[in-house]
């Protein structure tokens, strides 16, 4: 006979002795309610008799039988309450009070955690608060304008060799095309170019930004004005303008039928005056309006279907729909023109200008909305991140609040009284947290404004934000305690009264999986934050093709200074502190103009391409410090080169011509040499592609309105600039003089990454400081929970290292998996961030690892602080405690 014998594991031995799992299920799950306990009871004890007499076979099956009868539906006869015997009731008044001074004292006793919970839910409830006024801004944008859901922009799209790309700007017959082909579609229609101009009454000059318009345009935007009428721009010599404007021109006095001069030109009378628009308006900046007649001298230019540089608002009908205008006006523009761009028209709604800024292809492809979602998102998970640690603590500490739960039910508790109770609790820590998080909000208002470029205030007036804040305050604290009271609550009384109950190794598995949520999150936010700003870095050191270093751009905004220019640039070098100095029609920093009807050897004439068109003084390429690649630069000494053209390397890529030098290009039915080919320059977004530009010498195809001055290596700024003031006061006098530096204006290219950047650096570092805090509060507990054996281990000679070590491992591991989880996620979502630019970094290696390192090492400072505490405490004093 072998000797061998079959043996169970222990705990399969112990389970066996057990009841089935399934029964006590279905007896909890359908016995009446308040009845649980008391059944599983009685259950429990004849099942113990059972397992003496007969066996624990026989008795298990005894005891399933027995589940099966008393949930039958006709085991026990359904009487209707009377009022003699009422069914218990949850949230009575008086109990509702109970609730929330027994909560009250809870919070009183447990202080560190208390302040915990509450300062890390009012960091997180305060993230969601700022982003839900930032997402409330960006939703409302035109909202100030009562008519916006039927208020749209003509747009263009052209077929070109570069694909479809979508234009604003449209030639001026087109308003009167739409307003007398299509009445029955349009409420009005109004054409408008907006530009910065000198606003002077007497003394008092100013440059502000601001519009010529047609005389509909008030009316369609619904202007709030102050005096006057929107109708006043029926008057062609007169002008409305902003409260602002108003006061800085007339302080006090009254404005009306006041004449004052724009750009040193138009003479105009003050019709009306509005209120400043918004700052979630497209025309928050618009200082004066003034008809657009002003610009056509005799009317001349009306009839240009060659000259796009206005932009067309329609107000539709009530009954007409974008979509349906928009095929009726397609052929518009082609038909007038007939050009082989293939122009089509369709309108673009007020309601998405803001949010869907952006075409490619000639189809919107959203654009500001994405940040919307974005930050609506991070919103989202930091106030999760908040509430999770609420739910670690309350849970972690279940084994304390056992006994509670046990006599409370022994006393006649149903499940739901104390799933009300800690849900009581989850109010008030929410409530004091929301006290404390708009406290917050108020005092860092101006400085997300200042960031964020908004103009957000707390609107404490507004019945609808305290319904919303309402609203949002029992999301959070349902959110935040609905877990801790539902576990809680489904404490068995007859286990804990007997002292068996033990919360057990599964019952931390939610709390870790919590704590790997959160610092996936956190770790995703640092991620995104160090991409965000490594593109922005990557696209500030692109090369830039010109030398910024000194070089100022000066508008040309009055006739005094224009057709001046040799006298000009004489008087600047005899000064002694300027180097050089030019004129171009564009900025050095953008490209104000363009074309598509070049033609050249090789190009297929059934495909228009389009260039960027900048006429420029001979000196421009000294002055700014393009680099020649093919050919020469423009020279004074070749009379010929008012008919030259230089080609930037874009340009030639997309001529496609081997060798360009001394190649012809025909434009505007005349012959162009091409005498060069200059570098790249980066004169619109850095994070796209170069534009094809085109340059040449001045002519009447495109006119001056830059001045641009090298400074003098020499030379001081400070002295420089008072010279600089003092000549152009003399050659200007109605002009102030206002200036930008090259480096600025281009440093401003950045701004909105910039601001992303730094918003979400912000968001990032609460959430981290969010996750450090419930990391502190978990390893407190377990600290507290575990000193009877670190006190026994240290009798036995154990070290701080090895205490540190016994306390800090678990969190290491589940900060590493964490890790581990958002890198995917990081790499997915930023990977697609990335793909939006031309011009993009790539995602390296190291910015997971430091990051990884750097959640390691917070982590384990932060648990550190309790686990070297506790390994510090006397054994004798800890073990006399226990």
């Amino acid at each position: 006979m072998s000797d061998e014998r079959r043996t169970d594991p222990p705990d399969r031995r112990r389970s066996a002795r057990k009841p089935p799992r399934w029964a006590d299920r279905l007896l909890n799950r359908f016995s009446p309610p308040g009845l649980e306990d008391e059944l599983q009871g009685d259950l429990l004890e004849m099942y113990a008799y059972w397992v003496k007499t007969v066996g624990v076979r026989t008795a298990r099956r005894r005891y399933a039988l027995a589940v099966l009868r008393l949930i039958r539906p006709f085991s026990r006869p359904r009487t209707k309450p009377t009022h003699d015997d009422p069914q218990p009731v949850s949230f009575h008044m008086a109990m509702l009070r109970n609730y929330v001074k027994i909560a009250w004292r809870n919070l009183i006793r447990q202080k560190t955690y208390s302040i915990i919970n509450i300062t890390g839910l009012a960091s997180g409830m305060a993230v969601a608060l700022l982003i839900g006024l930032w997402i409330w801004d960006e939703l409302s944008f035109n909202g100030f304008h009562q008519h916006s859901g039927r208020i749209a922009q003509v747009m263009e799209n052209q077929t070109l060799e570069q694909g479809v790309q979508t234009f604003a700007a449209l030639p001026m017959p087109v308003s009167r095309e739409l307003r007398t082909r299509y009445p029955d579609d349009f409420k009005s229609v109004a054409a408008a170019v907006w530009t910065d101009q000198i606003v002077a009454f007497q003394d008092r000059k100013f440059t502000r930004s601001g519009g010529f318009v047609e005389s509909d345009f008030p009316e369609m935007m619904t202007f709030d004005m102050i005096q006057g009428s929107r109708l006043g721009l029926k008057d062609p010599t007169s002008v409305l303008i902003s409260e602002t404007t108003a006061k800085a021109l007339f302080g006090t006095g009254d404005p009306l039928h006041k004449a004052l001069k724009i750009g040193n030109r138009y003479l105009v009378q003050v019709a009306g005056v509005y209120r400043d628009l918004p700052h979630n308006s497209t025309f928050k900046n618009a200082a004066f309006l003034a008809p657009i007649g002003l610009l056509f001298e005799a009317g001349q230019g009306l009839d240009d279907w060659r000259s796009s540089s206005f932009e067309i608002y329609t107000l539709l009908s009530p009954r007409s729909q974008a979509a349906d205008v928009s095929r009726k006006i397609r052929n518009v523009l082609h038909q007038h023109i007939q050009d082989k761009t293939r122009s089509s028209l369709f309108l673009y709604p007020m309601p998405e200008w803001h949010l869907y800024n952006e075409f490619k292809n000639g189809t919107n492809s959203g654009g500001r909305i994405q940040f919307v979602w974005l930050f609506g998102m991070i919103g989202a998970f930091v106030l999760l991140l908040a509430c999770i640690n609420f739910m670690n603590l309350s849970t972690a500490r279940s084994e304390k609040r056992a006994k509670e739960v046990g006599i409370r039910k022994a006393l006649g508790s149903v499940r739901s009284q104390l799933a009300g109770q800690f849900l009581s609790e989850s109010f008030l820590v929410v409530t004091a947290a929301f006290g404390f998080c708009t406290g917050l909000v108020w005092l860092m208002l101006p400085l997300f404004n200042e960031i964020a470029d908004k103009r957000l205030v707390m609107p404490w007036s507004n019945p609808v934000f305290w319904l919303l804040c309402l609203g949002f305050m029992a999301v959070t604290g349902f959110v935040a305690g609905s877990y801790p009271a539902f576990y809680l609550s489904s404490f068995q009384a007859i286990r804990v009264l007997k002292g068996t109950f033990r919360s057990g190794r599964l019952a931390t598995v939610p709390r870790k999986v919590l704590v790997v949520v959160q610092f996936s999150v956190s770790v995703t936010l640092i991620i995104g934050t160090i991409v965000v700003f490594r593109q922005i870095q990557f696209a500030r050191n692109r090369p830039v093709g010109y030398s910024r270093d000194g070089l100022i751009n000066i508008t040309m905004n009055t006739p005094e200074i224009q057709g001046r220019y040799e006298e000009l640039r004489q008087e600047l070098l005899a000064s002694g502190v300027v180097a050089d100095m030019a004129e171009s029609s564009s900025p050095i920093t953008s490209i104000w103009s363009s074309a598509n009807n070049l033609e050249w050897r090789g190009k297929d004439p059934n495909r228009p391409a389009s260039f960027g068109t900048i006429s420029v003084t001979p000196d421009f390429g000294k002055v700014v410090g393009w680099k020649i690649k093919e050919g020469r630069d423009f020279s004074r000494q070749y009379a010929g080169d008012s008919l030259a053209f230089l080609l930037n390397e874009a340009a030639v890529k997309l001529t496609g011509l081997k060798k360009p030098v001394g190649e012809t290009i025909r434009w505007h039915d005349k012959s162009w040499k091409l005498i060069g080919v200059v570098k790249d320059m980066v004169m619109r977004s850095p994070f796209e592609p170069v534009v094809p530009t085109v340059f040449m010498i001045n002519t009447k195809e495109r006119g001056l309105n830059v001045i641009h001055i090298r400074l003098h290596p020499k030379a001081g700024v400070h002295t420089a600039l008072r010279s600089l003031e003092a000549i152009f006061k003399k050659r200007n006098p109605a002009s102030p003089f206002e200036y930008t530096f090259a480096d600025q204006e281009y440093a401003l290219k950045f701004a909105a990454e910039e601001r992303i950047g730094t918003l979400a650096s912000g968001f990032a570092m609460l959430a981290i400081f969010i996750s450090c805090l419930g990391l502190f509060g978990l390893s407190s507990f377990v600290a507290e929970q575990r000193t009877r054996e670190i006190g026994i281990r240290k009798v036995f000679g154990a070290s701080v290292l090895n205490v540190w070590r016994l306390l800090s491992k678990d969190f290491v591991v589940l900060v590493l998996i964490a890790f581990f989880l958002a890198v995917p996620i990081a790499y997915y979502f930023l990977g697609n961030w990335l793909r939006q630019y031309e011009y993009r970094t790539d995602l390296s290696w190291w910015v997971f690892a430091v990051t990884g390192v750097g959640a390691l090492l917070l982590t384990l400072l932060t648990v550190s602080i309790q686990a070297v505490r506790a390994a510090l405490i006397n054994p004798v004093n800890s073990l006399r405690s226990e």
